[in-house]
């Protein structure tokens, strides 16, 4: 069963399937090559679309944070909240995060006890303003690369300011 003959047809039959398999790799990356280089590195754009628009309107599209934070709701806050809530509480005992009830204007990482990360610690002489609220609520591992927190962060400016007020009413 297992002659000579046989194995020297296993092993043809080996090799072609290996042949053919680098004749298609070798097409591919013909197709796929833009005047002999690959597309494994980055590569310039070849032209420019112009649209008109120039990055300083991109930098003019609203309200500042403050004139946002000046007409914040603070029950609108509350349902935001919602949002926090599986990590922190505004009732004084820490949960998987630091409590947050009088976190508005508190010093940095104050809460005793609670583990903060080395990030904060190294920040505590600063205080939690409704500016650095923001800043970090944007996007926590931006203001604060190695936080533990995982949250990533709340886009809207709206949703922010209204969480902030809400906290600051929790004092």
């Amino acid at each position: 069963m297992f002659d000579t003959m046989t194995m020297t047809k296993v092993a043809g039959a080996v090799c072609g399937s290996l042949l053919v398999f680098m004749l298609g790799g070798w097409a591919a990356e013909s197709l796929y090559t833009v005047g002999g280089e690959s597309h494994d590195g980055e590569h310039a754009q070849a032209y420019v679309i112009e649209t008109g628009a120039t990055e300083e309107a991109a930098a003019e599209e609203g309200p500042t944070f403050e004139e946002i934070y000046a007409s914040a709701d603070a029950a609108a806050g509350e349902k935001v909240f919602a949002k926090c809530k599986a990590c922190h509480k505004v009732d004084g005992v820490d949960g998987t995060g630091p409590h947050l009830n009088g976190v508005v204007d508190r010093p940095k990482a104050s809460i005793a006890g609670f583990g903060y990360s080395e990030v904060l610690v190294g920040m505590s002489a600063d205080a939690w303003s409704p500016e650095n609220l923001n800043a970090f609520l944007i996007s926590p591992k931006g203001y604060a690369p190695g936080t533990k927190m995982a949250f990533a962060g709340l886009p809207k400016a709206e949703d922010r300011a209204n969480v902030i007020a809400y906290l600051a009413s929790t004092q």
